[in-house]
């Protein structure tokens, strides 16, 4: 069931792939996606330097915003907690608007790193006014600092009226316009972190029985979260330094896994980078086609799918 369940996935995914290949303002015909990848061919330019780029792009983020999501679940315990659910998103973006804005010198290459060191400041700050794991506590503060990140990104925007119209597309979560410099980027530090968070699978699956047994179990549980926090954060950080916040594929991707594959981290971590990939392919796809020749920020497709998805989780754990 569960192989059947990777393999429907993963040619669901190829299949979407192509068609995010083949569609948009100018269509590609599906014989040149065989033959138009040599510079000079008709149909070169659409497909390496516009499609293909933001494809890779939107493959490894919605990868790593997913398993980002299956950490942060698996170490506080909390169906609700999610990087975008706890601000740690709009705590990246603020940093990361904060560099753009304040310092339009800066090289992009430095926009992981900075997007990082916010995404911890609001994970440490969230961590404090909690001061606990329980769910609708922890989401509720979560959700209360987001406004709060966001209100200072508005400011900044505010102060520098000039930048506005691309720091807002920005924000929305968009993979317009990202090229080979964004791939290069983020591609090689996400093939770094994906692998690494296979190896908290067991650790997860025992956390999930308590601090107590896991710790019996050989499990050193603070330094389990202390690295697990890290990578998911890392991986968050990654995604919105070249995207801006995509919302809710924390959220709802390892919710739809664990209900079909169940909640062994095994099979639970590998299956929703698979589901994350494939959801922010097709909504980017989306995103391209609903309304042309103008297109859509993918981030609000994916928070028209979340949005109702967290609400019933709300409703539900009342």
């Amino acid at each position: 069931m569960k192989i059947a369940l990777v393999i429907f996935i993963t040619l669901a995914l190829a299949g979407c792939a192509l068609l995010s290949l083949h569609m948009g303002v100018i269509p590609v015909p599906w014989r040149a996606l065989l033959t138009d990848w040599q510079d000079g061919r008709e149909h070169y330019y659409v497909l390496m330097e516009y499609r293909l780029p933001r494809l890779l792009l939107a493959l490894f983020v919605g990868a790593a915003l997913a398993v980002a999501g299956v950490l942060v679940q698996g170490i506080v315990r909390n169906p609700l907690a999610s990087p975008d659910i706890l601000g740690i998103n709009h705590a990246a973006s603020l940093a990361s608007v904060g560099a753009l804005l304040l310092m339009p010198s800066l090289s992009v290459m430095v926009l992981p790193l900075l997007a990082f060191a916010g995404g911890m400041a609001g994970l440490i700050l969230l961590k404090m006014l909690a001061k606990t794991h329980q769910p609708m506590k922890l989401a509720l503060t979560g959700v209360a600092l987001s406004a709060c990140w966001a209100s200072l990104t508005d400011y900044l925007m505010l102060l520098h009226p000039q930048d506005v119209n691309s720091a807002l597309l920005w924000l929305t979560g968009s993979l317009w316009g990202r090229d080979w410099h964004f791939v290069k980027i983020a591609v090689p530090l996400l093939i770094l972190f994906l692998p690494l968070s296979l190896r908290f699978c067991r650790d997860l699956d025992l956390l999930a029985l308590g601090d107590a047994r896991a710790a019996t179990l050989g499990v050193s549980v603070q330094r389990t979260r202390f690295q697990g926090l890290m990578l998911a954060v890392a991986m968050t950080a990654t995604g919105v330094a070249v995207c801006g916040p995509i919302s809710f594929i924390g959220l709802v991707v390892p919710h739809m896994v664990r209900r079909i594959a169940g909640g062994h981290h095994r099979w639970l971590m590998p299956v929703s980078a698979l589901t994350g990939a494939l959801l922010l392919v097709i909504a980017d796809l989306l995103a391209r086609i609903i309304h042309p020749p103008m297109e859509l920020p993918a981030g609000v497709l994916t928070a028209i799918i979340g949005a109702p998805w967290f609400v019933w989780l709300l409703v539900r754990m009342r």
